[in-house]
């Protein structure tokens, strides 16, 4: 298999098949396009769980996820599901060359980044072990949700809805490329260019325009993430079982972004594009507007249809999505 995320039909066929949640505790479960489960506690109020899991990048280890990184998918994957975040709780394995000083600075960034997002750490488990090759780690997040919140997170989507995508795609994938190859960058472009790519990591929260947007009504959001733009509408499409009918050329990228993958052969449409919410609304306008005056680019590039075809417009050709593949982080890392 490839490496990255199971495949929509392995994952369909070996996992989610087998796989039946029972009773009414869970309102929301094991799906495609869906990493956030919901559960009723009472009335009023609900939990809801996400998980995310990776390689780490330290020392010695160029290839993984920043730590932070994986706490941000976790806490973005309860936003979308209309969910306060609380806090997390961590796994660790280790592999037995790790020095504790490298331990050290993990638990530093877990620190900084949850500090950041207002966030405890609940606890977790660690441990050393002779069949791990490289630092890994799972972050469990936990949120709660309002009953209010808990019936809008399961809305239909109609035909004529406008999807709107905030900030721009490929912001993650972005930030890790040019930390990873920033000598070779730098041999190309200016410093400044590749040190602006790399602080794309900054924009990974959607704590601010998720916030935005419940207030502004969304029926729905999605993160963008694994297996970049094409992915994630992909997977919104598919799990609201509707048809897109979108603009190629208004989907938000940053120069940056463009240049970095360029040189380094990299679809930026399939590049993992954490930082970028994807938000399904009727009133399109009113929200790229709010979303504006809190600082948060936004566009509109397309609406809900009632087919099942999701196309993409360039001018003149069309382009039908498919199935989310590979994302283009693992192709050039080999993770």
């Amino acid at each position: 298999m490839k490496l990255g995320k199971l495949s929509e039909s392995v994952l369909n066929r070996s996992i989610l098949k087998p796989i039946k949640t029972k009773g009414d505790f869970a309102l929301c479960g094991a799906a495609v396009g869906n990493d956030c489960a919901l559960f009723a506690l009472s009335e009023r109020a609900g939990l809801a769980t996400a998980m995310q899991e990776g390689a780490l990048a330290v020392e010695a280890y160029p290839c993984g996820f920043p730590v932070s990184n994986l706490i941000h998918k976790a806490v973005n994957n309860l936003l979308v599901k209309y969910a306060k975040p609380l806090g997390i709780e961590l796994c660790f394995l280790f592999p037995e060359e790790l020095e504790e000083a490298r331990v050290k600075q993990v638990s530093a960034e877990v620190k900084a980044c949850c500090d950041a997002l207002g966030i405890d750490v609940f606890g977790g488990q660690s441990c050393v072990s002779a069949q791990v090759k490289a630092p890994f780690a799972v972050v469990t997040a936990y949120g709660e949700v309002s009953a209010e919140h808990m019936a809008a997170a399961g809305q239909e989507l109609r035909p004529g809805m406008e999807i709107v995508l905030s900030k721009w795609i490929g912001l993650e994938g972005t930030a890790l490329l040019a930390g990873r190859f920033k000598d070779r960058l730098q041999e190309r472009f200016p410093t400044s260019l590749v040190e602006e790519a790399e602080s794309f990591g900054n924009y990974l929260s959607l704590i601010p325009e998720a916030a935005t947007a419940v207030k502004s009504g969304v029926c729905r959001m999605h993160d963008a993430s694994k297996g970049g733009i094409l992915g994630a509408l992909w997977e919104l499409a598919q799990g609201a079982g509707v048809g897109l009918n979108m603009d190629f050329k208004k989907l938000p990228i940053r120069q940056e972004t463009v240049e970095v993958c360029e040189e380094l052969g990299v679809n930026p449409y399939k590049l993992l594009s954490g930082g970028c919410l994807i938000m399904v609304t009727d009133r399109a306008a009113g929200l790229v507007e709010e979303l504006s005056a809190q600082g948060i680019p936004a566009v509109s590039i397309g609406t809900i249809t009632a087919q099942n075809d999701r196309v993409l417009h360039n001018e003149e050709e069309l382009r039908y999505l498919e199935k989310a593949g590979q994302d283009e982080i693992y192709r050039i890392f080999a993770m």
